[in-house]
């Protein structure tokens, strides 16, 4: 005799297994983690982390953003003018590090005359929109580069400490970390530097 069910039933169903769902879940988190433990290889060797110090790159960058570093950018080139770079001023590995643009490169004559920068007596064409320099500061006077020194300023020109000034003057090879190339902070601001 056959038994017949009637009413509710308390046992449990027994659910079946989705193996291909399962599959698809486990490629997905080991994707994730073969993704960020690959970036974090990338950031950890071959660049750095750093935030920015102040106003002095203000509207390319804002106090307090991070950047990552490219330290192997320059291995096989030079820095050019326009790039901005992280450096320690004068080699001091105590000071936190300084983010500017490079403006001229060895070899170039710079001076700063009626608030305006030339470049081996050229008046230099800005990839921002910066204001007239209300200091000339060391730049007053010609100033030639050597073979391995970097005339940088920031882009907010008048709210920055760079190559005008003593304590920073123009920046030897040695004293490069390298190329600033990614920005975030906050949700949403994010991107490559130009």
């Amino acid at each position: 005799m056959s038994r017949r069910r009637a009413g509710l039933s308390f046992r449990r169903q027994r659910r079946k297994f989705n193996l291909p769902l399962f599959k698809e879940i486990v490629s997905w988190v080991v994707e994730l983690i073969v993704v960020i433990g690959l970036a974090y290889v990338l950031v950890s060797f071959f660049g750095i982390r750093t935030n920015v110090v102040g106003q002095a790159m203000e509207q390319t960058l804002e106090n307090d953003d991070n950047i990552l570093v490219n330290r192997f950018a320059y291995i096989m080139s030079k820095p050019k003018s326009g790039d901005v770079i992280v450096f320690l001023p004068n080699g001091n590995n105590k000071s936190h590090y300084y983010v500017r643009r490079v403006v001229a490169v060895p070899g170039d004559t710079v001076q700063i005359k009626d608030g305006a920068l030339y470049v081996n007596d050229e008046l230099y064409k800005e990839s921002t929109d910066v204001a007239s320099m209300e200091d000339a500061g060391l730049a007053s006077d010609p100033i030639e580069l050597e073979k391995d020194e970097y005339f940088v300023l920031g882009d907010n020109r008048n709210n920055s400490e760079d190559s005008r000034y003593a304590n920073i003057g123009n920046v030897k090879r040695d004293y490069i970390i390298g190329k600033a190339w990614f920005r975030f902070s906050g949700l949403g601001s994010f991107g490559t530097i130009k």
